[in-house]
C-alpha cells in the first residue's frame, strides 16, 4: 500500500559552521515602514495590491558555494551509503538559502526592467509610459500593485511562469 506524504528534503542549517560552511546569510528583509510608505502610496495613488507568496521560495535559488550534505537518514544508497550530495540549488534550512532566493529574484526584476530602490533594496520600480508597478520583497512573499491592471495582471502571469506561486489575493 502506498501512502502519500508531502515531504521536502532539509539541510540542517545548524550543523553549518561560518567561516567553513558559509560567510554570509544576509537576505535584504523590508521593514515595516517600508511596507507602511508602500500601503500609503497604492491608496493615494488609487493602485490594488496583490500578495503572492512563493511556495518554493527557498529552493529557488542557486547557490555559488560548494555544498555538500549526508544522504538523508532512511535513505540511504544500499550501493554507497558512503557517498554525499553536491548540492547545485538551496534547500531549506540551508544558512544560504534566503539570499540565493533573494540574488534570483533580483536578477529576475533586473532583467525584466524594473529599477531596485537605491535606500530600500528589497523595493523595485517599473515604469511603461504612464503606467508605474511597484514590487516589495519580504522574504518569500512579494507584495505588488500599480497604475494599470494590464500591468499588474502580466507581472502576476509573469512570475508565475517563472517560481512556483500562490496568489493570495487583494489587499
Amino acid at each position: 500500500m502506498v501512502v502519500r506524504n508531502k515531504a521536502r528534503l532539509v539541510a540542517q542549517g545548524f550543523c553549518q559552521k561560518e567561516g567553513i560552511d558559509y560567510e554570509e546569510t544576509f537576505a535584504p528583509v523590508a521593514r515595516l515602514e517600508a511596507i507602511i510608505i508602500l500601503l500609503a502610496l497604492a491608496a493615494s495613488k488609487g493602485f490594488k495590491l496583490q500578495q503572492m507568496d512563493v511556495k518554493s521560495a527557498f529552493l529557488n535559488g542557486f547557490i555559488e558555494e560548494e555544498v555538500f550534505v549526508r544522504q538523508p537518514p532512511g535513505f540511504e544508497s544500499a550501493r554507497f551509503p558512503d557517498r554525499v550530495y553536491k548540492l547545485r540549488k538551496a534547500l531549506y534550512g540551508l544558512k544560504q538559502a534566503p539570499r540565493a532566493w533573494y540574488a534570483r529574484l533580483k536578477s529576475f526584476l533586473l532583467k525584466s526592467g524594473f529599477v531596485m530602490g537605491s535606500v530600500d533594496k528589497t523595493l523595485f520600480l517599473l515604469s511603461r509610459g504612464g503606467d508605474t508597478l511597484i514590487v516589495q520583497i519580504y522574504v518569500d512573499d512579494i507584495i505588488f500593485g500599480g497604475s494599470s491592471h494590464a500591468l499588474v495582471s502580466s507581472f502576476a502571469e509573469q512570475m508565475s511562469r517563472e517560481f512556483e506561486m500562490s496568489l493570495m489575493g487583494e489587499l
